[in-house]
């Protein structure tokens, strides 16, 4: 997952050279996100969005913890604050997405949720541009949900709460990284999380039998959701500007749309392509305008 405020934070001056090695990086972080939820999505018949967000989030712990290597035994009170936090807001905001991609579709889902780094990224702020990236952002959800009688809200709400917990997410890592340094958190919290998942997890197959091909959906969904994306980000950090990055991150909700088409038969009408570009303009124009400031 790529937001604002963490590429903000890991960003370094770019190497020299590379540059289109860094935008394929790029296009292969956003394509492996989106590919990753529909193949998710795809294990929903047999597991639910409860089965994927558990073995996703057991697939990170397992993959993080070697490569990171935290010290969890030394860890402060006020260093585990931030990181349970972030243990509660993981469950909430991948299990609200998927529930959300189940009812509204890939493309809807990953556009609401989108909204939660540009409320973060102009909260604090008082510039004009900002102020209309926001209400850009705002006419884009009406355009985008189009409300009347068959809207479904809940839906709708779901996606909106992994807005707020990815806001909470950015929030949370913006403490957690002044209090420990590089992944550590992340890796704890991910470690903490799949404790809990996976206990959730045998008691809901009890339940809704799984099947071979449904968890090994789930792995290829963890793997190229959370694995790849972060790998590919680090990477091309290193090779484009922050800005730059941060630009093409906001598209992504357009690659969650084609998705969602190509691979689970999920069609967009014209009035919901032109909130979804609404929303990536928005995204784009404020977050170009925080990484200047944020370098000025």
């Amino acid at each position: 997952m790529s937001t604002l405020e963490t590429t903000t934070r890991v960003a370094a001056p770019p190497e020299k050279g590379g540059r289109g090695a860094g935008f394929a990086l790029m296009f292969a972080s956003s394509v492996s996100n989106q590919v990753g939820a529909a193949l998710g999505a795809s294990a929903f018949p047999a597991i639910g969005p409860v089965g994927v967000v558990a073995v996703r989030q057991i697939v990170a712990a397992v993959v993080l913890m070697p490569i990171v290597r935290p010290r969890v035994r030394g860890l402060r009170a006020d260093q585990w604050r931030p990181i349970l936090g972030l243990v509660v807001v993981f469950g909430v905001m991948n299990l609200s997405l998927y529930a959300a991609i189940e009812r509204i579709g890939l493309g809807l889902a990953v556009t609401l949720e989108f909204l939660g780094p540009l409320t973060v990224a102009v909260a604090s702020s008082r510039r004009a541009l900002d102020v209309v990236g926001v209400m850009l952002a705002g006419v884009g959800v009406v355009v985008l949900t189009d409300p009347g009688p068959t809207t479904d809200v809940i839906g709708i709400s779901l996606g909106l709460l992994a807005a707020t917990a990815w806001g909470c997410y950015i929030l949370l890592n913006r403490t957690l990284g002044l209090r420990l340094p590089g992944l550590q958190g992340t890796a704890v919290a991910s470690l903490v999380a799949s404790a809990i998942w996976i206990p959730i997890a045998l008691g809901w197959f009890v339940f809704h039998a799984p099947t071979f091909a449904a968890i090994g959906l789930a792995v290829a969904c963890g793997l190229m959701s959370s694995i790849v994306p972060y790998v590919a980000d680090l990477l091309a950090l290193r090779r484009i500007p922050a800005h730059i990055f941060g630009t093409f991150t906001s598209v992504n909700p357009i690659w969650a749309a084609l998705a969602g088409w190509l691979m689970l038969g999920q069609p967009l009408d014209v009035h919901e392509w032109a909130g979804i570009g609404l929303i990536v303009i928005s995204n784009s124009v404020v977050s170009s305008a925080q990484f200047r400031r944020g370098r000025g």
